[in-house]
């Protein structure tokens, strides 16, 4: 048999079933290793301009309109300059974005590149992929809190000592989301209902009390924006910048160990029932 057919079988061939000890073959640091190559190597720019975003935004919302509406109440009744009050949640949106982006190559690798057909191929299991690629979200999630976090503070906006502890909120952010985000990654066939994530993130970020308290809102529209998850992200972070620590930052912490834990599950369940026939 030719070099070529022998591939175009290996192509077409499912992949051997295996046991459910298999499903983890204690090496996700490869697939980390492989994403990093191909983010240093090729998308470099992609990062930067997600990073630019959130401090885009602050400038031109934080501080231009910030001038009209001065200082906002915050957790706790703290008073805060408006973009203060702005930068935790552009942070925490930043993490959510981070992980978005991540998930739309998650779905070429899995849908055109067949990427994790071949990985499973090799002695890696399902939840090696996806605890790879997921944890390899959450170093560029590292890497935007860092950014911005030395922004925020070199502007004054991170009244509390506490507000250190927003780098490692907003890992945990772009963790549960990445968890997330590819296990939905998982059940899409087409290219074109990638936008479907879209229509649920957009007005995650502007409804998720980012640039207004969630009192705003009617109280029906407050319960409904209360349970997604952004919310929680904004609303953990703020505490944090301000040095109010109760126990509504315990429960959102929670609230992301469970998303994560759930969305990681569920993405190796998935990519398991794909290829692991």
């Amino acid at each position: 048999m030719s070099t070529t057919a022998a591939a175009e079988a290996q192509r077409h061939s499912p992949v051997p079933a295996r046991k459910r000890g298999a499903l983890y073959g204690r090496n996700a640091r490869a697939v980390m290793q492989r994403s990093w190559m191909a983010t240093k190597n090729a998308t470099w720019i992609v990062i930067v301009t997600g990073f630019l975003e959130p401090v885009l935004y602050l400038l031109s919302m934080g501080f231009g309109l910030g001038a009209a509406v001065g200082n906002v109440e915050g957790p706790g009744g703290v008073s805060m300059s408006y973009a203060a009050y702005i930068a935790p949640a552009l942070l925490a949106t930043s993490a959510m974005n981070g992980a978005l982006m991540d998930s739309n190559n998650m779905f070429f690798k899995l849908n055109h590149a067949k990427l994790y057909r071949v990985m499973l191929f090799t002695s890696l299991g399902p939840l090696d992929v996806a605890f790879g690629e997921i944890m390899m979200a959450l170093a560029r999630g590292l890497l935007y809190a860092l950014g911005f976090s030395v922004i925020a503070f070199s502007f004054g906006l991170v009244p509390s000592m506490w507000g250190i502890l927003m780098i490692p909120g907003a890992v945990l952010i772009a963790f549960a989301f990445s968890a997330l985000f590819m296990a939905i990654i998982t059940f899409i066939k087409r290219f074109q209902q990638l936008d479907w994530i879209n229509m649920i993130t957009m007005p995650m970020f502007l409804f998720s009390a980012t640039f207004f308290p969630l009192s705003a809102y009617p109280d029906g529209v407050r319960i409904v924006i209360e349970i997604l998850p952004l919310w929680h992200g904004v609303d953990m972070l703020r505490h944090l910048s301000v040095g109010v620590i109760d126990v509504s930052v315990l429960w959102h912490v929670l609230y992301f160990l469970v998303i994560a834990a759930a969305g990681l599950m569920v993405a190796t369940g998935r990519l398991r029932k794909l290829f692991l026939r």
